[in-house]
């Protein structure tokens, strides 16, 4: 991966880690789920896939830091976008497999898969925040202020997940197929979208950051994961 040139290597390091170690874990649930020669094909079929993801994230990332303005948050918001788009049809794919086999009682494995998810997800988002050291957040109130509304972006995530990860968990009753989809979709667009609003918040402040003025992110919140949520958790 060539990150653009004004972004902090060890930074790129790390979230390269992270990415790449999370998507083989995810591709080691996919082949082990099939077997005979289908599993090759699998095996084959994720590997070529993680090597296009890398090349596509190379070229898009020198893109995003030759037409952003603000390099660092925009290299950030592309790479969190690309990797929740591939890992979330990746656990798509594990998740229409555990359906498929309703006689697998491995409910260890399933756990597994949500305590993944509930690691990797919210700890890239932190080292994506963090890309930059958000230098120009010079006042102490102001970096308090940052940090919990961060807090507040690490615990929508892992409220997302549990309710997504109610879906290859096991179930006492199981919900109709179209809400299914429909709540993995929902949170697939949620992890998509929302951490790349925060995200742009506090790039779109620059050095005359101004916490109070950042109230897209909570309304959103609000609405979409406090609120509506409700209603998702009172169906299953």
């Amino acid at each position: 991966m060539v990150p653009p040139p004004p972004t902090n290597k060890p930074h790129v390091c790390l979230s390269t880690i992270l990415i790449m170690s999370s998507m083989a874990l995810i591709d080691a649930y996919l082949v082990e789920q099939n077997h005979g020669p289908r599993k090759i094909g699998i095996c084959i079929m994720v590997m070529v896939g993680d090597i296009c993801f890398l090349i596509v994230l190379r070229y898009v990332a020198v893109w995003v830091g030759a037409e952003v303005r603000t390099a660092k948050r925009g290299y950030a918001m592309i790479l969190w976008f690309l990797y929740i788009f591939v890992l979330e049809i990746k656990v798509y794919f594990v998740y229409q497999n555990y359906k498929a086999d309703r006689k697998s009682l491995d409910a260890l494995a399933r756990k597994a898969l949500t305590l993944l998810l509930s690691i990797c997800i919210p700890v890239l988002f932190v080292v994506l925040v963090a890309i930059d050291h958000m230098e120009y957040v010079r006042a102490f109130k102001k970096r308090e202020e940052i940090r919990n509304r961060l807090f507040w972006v690490v615990v929508d995530l892992l409220d997302i997940l549990d309710i997504q990860a109610n879906l290859w968990e096991p179930q006492k009753k199981g919900l109709p197929l179209w809400a299914e989809g429909l709540m993995f979709f929902y949170c697939y667009i949620l992890l998509l979208v929302l951490p790349c609003v925060s995200l742009s918040e506090i790039s779109m402040q620059g050095i005359n950051i101004v916490p109070h003025k950042m109230l897209l992110y909570p309304i959103l919140s609000l609405v979409t994961i406090n609120i509506i949520t409700l209603f998702i958790r009172g169906g299953t």
